[in-house]
This record gives C-alpha cells, structure tokens and sequence, in this order.
C-alpha cells in the first residue's frame, strides 16, 4: 500500500491532513470532556477553556521538547517538529496552570479528562497518517506502508541516514521501502484504551485514580509501539526516550492508582446534581 500525503491547496494556504487531524483531535477531546463536566455537574465551558490553553501549551511544549532533542533553534519557527511527549508535558502544564487558578480540584478533573485525552490523541495519530510522519520500521508485512513523499520519505537512503537502520547491502538508495504504520498501530490500541476507560468511568474509587489508569494504559501502549517505530534517538541501548518517559510515566500512574484504590470516592459538591 502507498499513501501520499493528504494536502488541500487554497491559494497560498497549505492544509495538511495532520493539521486537519489536529484540530479535530482537540474538538472531539473537548467535547468528551465537557460531556464528562455536564455528567458530574460542572460547568461544560471548563473544557473548552482547558482546549484553548492546551492547545497553546502542546504546541510550545512539542516544539521546545523537539528543538532539545534536535539541538536545531530554527525547529522553533518551523511548521514541523511537534514531538507527542513534550506537546503533553506541554498541555498538562498548561492546563493545571488554568485549574489551579479557577481553584478547581485537579485530581477530581484528571479522572474527567483521561477518555478525553485518550480520545483526541489517537484521532491526532491518524493525521500523522495522512501525512506520513512518525512510522515504522521497515517491514514485508501484508499491511506494510510506503510513503515516497513522506515526512521524511521511506526511501533506503533516508532510513539509513535518519534512522541509522542498517538494509540489506545492494538495496537501491532511492527504493521506497514498504514499512510499519505504527500512527496506525496507535490508532487502533488508544480507541481501545478510550472505551476501557470510558466503561471505567463511573469508579468507586479516589479521585484521580482513572487518571492513574490512563497514564500506565498510555505509557505501556507508547513503550509498546516504540519497538516497531523508525526512531535516531535510541540512546538507552535498544530504548528510545520515548520508552523511558513512558517508564516514568508507567510508575505515576500506578503510584497514583495504589494511593487511590484505598480510598472511597467521595461525592463533593462538585460531583452533585446540579438543582433543577
């Protein structure tokens, strides 16, 4: 299968799919969100405000996480160079930033938000699809990918300078090689990791016990698909330091999961019926 990437031309704008994605990752995530707001009682505008300041917080925590890991100040004003982990650690920041200033509980929100965040993240991995960024190694599997065009290209010569992965010796520098869709692989385990979550979301347990569940789900779902993703960044031996943030990721959730299990979910005010 050969994919090229899905770009609209409307004179001199450029949409690309990923963008298109983008945007419908945060909607579809707000929107979760503020179903999830409405259900407990809360103000459904708390999440459409959270989006604004996720939003902001993504897109400057993804490009300065890229522009460390790259060591290139110009990735800064480039239209590329979005990294998942820092565009989170980004968000996050972010959007506690926000709560912390409207004096929201911010534990009681993390359990609101995780289907949410699940949600919106593997709808922004198909826009990586559409574009051809961040996948695979190569492969002969029956549903192997080829992207000539894209980003970067899954030629030998791009493969073995980018990736440093070694191909069969004869093999034409400009051969387009077939390879994982990891953005799929994603895709696929994340929607799974949203209904789990979501059938989990009426809990009897402490406030922010879903969130722990989320993060280890999520941590072990990335520490999974690292194993199969075109990656120059494997400075762990074999693991990349995608697989060892989602370690640490991995050890919050579950410390968050065993502090909260303990303790019965209380029903504060923000969790009552609204009055009719």
């Amino acid at each position: 299968m050969t994919v090229y990437p899905f770009i609209i031309h409307l004179g001199k704008f450029t949409i690309t799919g990923y963008g298109i994605m983008l945007m419908a990752a945060f909607l579809v995530a707000g929107w979760v969100f503020a179903h999830e707001l409405k259900r407990v009682g809360r103000d459904p505008s708390i999440a459409w405000d959270c989006v604004v300041f996720a939003v902001i917080g993504g897109l400057l925590g993804g490009k300065v996480y890229y522009t460390l890991l790259t060591r290139d100040m110009s990735a800064l004003f480039s239209r590329g160079g979005l990294v998942w982990y820092g565009g989170f650690i980004g968000g996050v920041l972010a959007v506690m930033g926000y709560l912390w200033w409207k004096k929201v509980p911010i534990r009681a929100m993390g359990d609101l938000v995780a289907p949410a965040l699940a949600i919106g993240y593997a709808v922004g991995r198909i826009g990586c699809f559409l574009v051809g960024d961040d996948y695979g190694l190569p492969s002969t599997v029956p549903w192997a990918v080829a992207f000539p065009q894209g980003s970067p290209p899954t030629t030998a010569r791009v493969l073995e300078l980018e990736f440093g992965i070694t191909l069969p010796p004869g093999t034409p520098p400009d051969q387009v090689l077939t390879v994982h869709p990891t953005q799929l692989y994603e895709v696929f385990i994340t929607l799974a990791v949203f209904l789990l979550l979501w059938r989990m979301r009426r809990h009897r347990f402490g406030h922010g016990w879903l969130l722990g569940v989320y993060l280890v789900l999520m941590g072990m779902e990335r520490l999974f698909v690292e194993i199969f993703r075109a990656k120059d960044d494997r400075f762990l031996g074999p693991f990349t330091l995608a697989q060892a943030l989602s370690m640490a990721m991995i050890a919050i959730g579950v410390a968050l999961v065993l502090k909260t299990r303990s303790t019965p979910k209380a029903a504060p005010a923000a969790e009552q019926p609204r009055a009719a």
